[in-house]
């Protein structure tokens, strides 16, 4: 089996948010691709297997817990296939998740992800969430997966520097921080925390995406936004928001391809 890392939400390679993925040539368990995901140890890896329709089985694994729902590795399983000439169809392919059916399609040089929205509504903040963030917000709500804090501004969400060690005991899959953007092209800017789910900072993160564009989409009055996610390693995400569907547009590179060798 090859496993091949990409760069995902990225145009050059070295920028992004890194992704494994791995086509399956057999059914593996759950152990199994947990190791694996261990063993790569980035944000996120990702399983494909092949369904007689045509269709792929997706499945991510964190270095430490499965997740529900992953957007730069969906992308990068996307890129992956179409380069590979692997998908049933040149336009468009189709994945069955644990979110549902999730679609990518190729969009002038770009691919598109139509995903569930995740509209966050307002929360109270969980013990520990602001002793961990540590600064003044605007907003506090809640989606399916994260927690959403605005802040006053995009040098406040670059200059944060979190307690990770508080942040873990935060009952969430992550905290999305997010602002209107400054720099000009972009709408609004975010970053991405998990360490409960073994991931500190996420790089480009494409699920958070589907809480920040319906959140900025009422907040701009514009369903059309473009976004920068200030991680160190930086990534653009194009958002869409249509009813309860989020559409997110990305690019990606591929890194390296790696093969099995050990007995499995």
């Amino acid at each position: 089996m090859i496993i091949t890392q990409v760069d995902a939400f990225a145009a050059t390679l070295f920028s992004g948010n890194p992704a494994a993925v791995c086509l399956l040539d057999e059914p593996r368990d759950a152990v199994w691709m947990q190791s694996v995901a261990g063993e790569m140890n980035l944000s996120e890896t990702a399983f494909l297997r092949r369904r007689p329709d045509g269709a792929f089985d997706l499945r991510w694994f964190t270095p430490a817990v499965e997740v529900d729902l992953c957007g730069h590795a969906t992308l990068a399983a996307a890129h992956v296939l179409w380069e590979q000439g692997v998908g049933s169809s040149p336009d468009e392919l189709r994945f069955h998740t644990r979110s549902g059916l999730l679609t990518a399609r190729r969009c002038d040089g770009w691919i598109q992800l139509d995903f569930p929205a995740d509209p966050a509504r307002p929360a109270a903040a969980p013990h520990g969430l602001l002793e961990a963030l540590d600064v003044e917000f605007r907003y506090l709500g809640r989606g399916r997966f994260d927690y959403l804090v605005e802040l006053e501004s995009e040098a406040a969400v670059r200059g944060l520097r979190p307690d990770l060690h508080r942040l873990r005991a935060v009952d969430t899959r992550g905290v999305i921080v997010t602002a209107r953007a400054s720099t000009p092209g972009f709408d609004f800017v975010s970053r991405f925390f998990a360490p409960a789910s073994g991931v500190d900072e996420d790089p480009v993160t494409g699920s958070a995406h589907c809480c920040l564009g319906p959140y900025w989409s009422q907040r701009t009055g514009r369903d059309d936004l473009t976004a920068y996610q200030a991680s160190p390693r930086g990534g653009v995400v194009r958002v869409r928001v249509g009813g309860d569907r989020v559409l997110l547009l990305g690019q990606a590179v591929t890194v390296f391809r790696a093969e099995f060798t050990t007995p499995r």
